[in-house]
């Protein structure tokens, strides 16, 4: 979070007060820093470039088109696990042959989007998935270059929720079966199977859990090879994690990096991973307005206009997001305070027991690390607007998601007359 530091009394992104976005932007908004963004991925790109692994932004992390463009305009690729996605990251000029698709449910319109649009590789999921593939390419008549999404039943050591390379996670396909789909589709005219993929969850802060499964991947690849086919490409996933407590570790890099170049000399493979959490996390915050502050038997509440619709992880996965007041106080005593939304749920928490200052209503607070499945996962629940968007850069900020007005939220409802006709009949 080093791009949001206290000057002059006043919490700031870049050099831009956060009270003073507030007023311009009204709260809750997101602010995310430009350059906090562009230098966590040169750090990760000078960490993988001895083993040439190839970066694609998680588009699921954050789908604001200013985020994806930034990065592209890094050398980023998009790893994205919808046709929506897919839009996003090619409005965003991203292009095709930098564009994997992931998700373990790819629609036969998704497909077909994915191939018209020559993508540089789909990840197959499941045998459904791959016979699909192979009807659409016959029809289309044009090459798809596929890897096979195996399951390594490697624990992540993570939330059980973001979970996802265990056998009994609903990821990637068996070793034994991919093998077979691989050779199948080593027969086929027009698809080409170029590599493995897997991702074995999120939020991963120790190594052993990647050296585990790079070595389940090597060894599949092996199992391949032994086949007299090629595996050019390994398709890593993401996972790294990210310190949301001041007493957490983030993933070491430089181990990571290690592990990523001996990878690349046992397999001879191209290599490339899809971090999300870990590029935008940190760059990213919730500003909210204190509306209220109320004590409830011994716990002490900050209600603020910032709901679980705004930012849903404390509430989905018990996730601690760090809680800094705008206005700097540094030298007055703190108390726990439970921040808490207006949403009509007892689960509408942003933060519990969270060490802060003495509040009063219409005091600014701000919640950190939210850069990462913050606003992309946001709703429109008990009649809320989605809040904007702002990225800074220096001193200059731009709304890069505005706030939509009430009327806009409602258009895409109708009245329909059919009791009217009902009545008639």
């Amino acid at each position: 979070m080093n791009a949001f530091s206290y000057r002059d009394g006043l919490l700031h992104a870049d050099d831009v007060d956060l009270a003073t976005l507030a007023r311009e932007v009204g709260t809750p908004f997101y602010c995310y820093s430009a350059t906090a963004l562009e230098e966590r991925y040169l750090r990760l790109a000078e960490i993988t470039a001895p083993s040439g692994t190839g970066i694609a932004f998680a588009v699921k992390a954050n789908s604001n088109l200013a985020v994806i463009a930034l990065l592209g305009r890094l050398g980023a690729g998009a790893d994205v696990v919808s046709e929506g996605e897919l839009r996003r990251a090619l409005a965003a000029g991203v292009p095709a042959d930098r564009i994997l698709f992931s998700g373990v449910g790819k629609s036969v319109g998704e497909l077909s989007f994915a191939i018209e649009q020559g993508i540089h590789q789909i990840n197959v999921e499941s045998e459904t998935e791959f016979d699909r593939i192979l009807e659409l390419a016959d029809q289309a008549r044009t090459t798809v270059r596929i890897a096979l999404r195996i399951n390594p039943d490697v624990s992540a050591g993570g939330h059980d929720k973001i979970s996802t390379g265990r056998k009994t996670d609903k990821f990637g396909i068996e070793a034994d079966h991919a093998i077979a789909l691989y050779q199948g589709a080593s027969e086929h005219a027009y698809v080409e199977p170029v590599g493995l993929a897997m991702h074995i969850g999120s939020q991963i802060q120790k190594v052993a859990a990647f050296e585990a499964a790079f070595d389940r991947i090597a060894e599949i690849a092996d199992d391949v090879k032994a086949l007299g086919l090629s595996v050019p490409r390994l398709d890593l996933g993401g996972g790294l994690g990210v310190a949301y407590h001041d007493e957490e570790q983030e993933l070491p890099l430089a181990h990571y990096g290690e592990l990523l170049q001996s990878l690349a000399k046992r397999t001879g493979a191209h290599l490339m991973i899809e971090p999300g959490r870990w590029l935008v996390a940190g760059a990213g915050v919730l500003v909210t307005e204190v509306n209220a502050i109320k004590q409830a038997g011994e716990r002490r509440f900050a209600i603020v206009d910032a709901a679980m619709n705004d930012l849903i992880r404390p509430t989905l996965y018990d996730a601690h997001h760090p809680v800094w007041p705008v206005r700097e106080m540094a030298d007055v005593p703190r108390h726990p305070t439970t921040v808490a939304g207006p949403v009509c749920e007892s689960g509408d928490i942003l933060a519990v027991d969270a060490p802060l200052p003495d509040l009063s209503a219409g005091d600014l607070v701000t919640i950190g690390h939210a850069g990462a499945y913050g606003a992309v996962m946001a709703s429109g629940y008990n009649g809320r607007l989605l809040v904007p968007e702002v990225m800074v850069r220096g001193d200059d900020f731009a709304i890069v998601r505005r706030r939509p007005s009430h009327d806009e939220a409602m258009a895409l409802d109708s009245i329909p007359d059919l009791e009217t006709k009902a009545s008639a009949a």
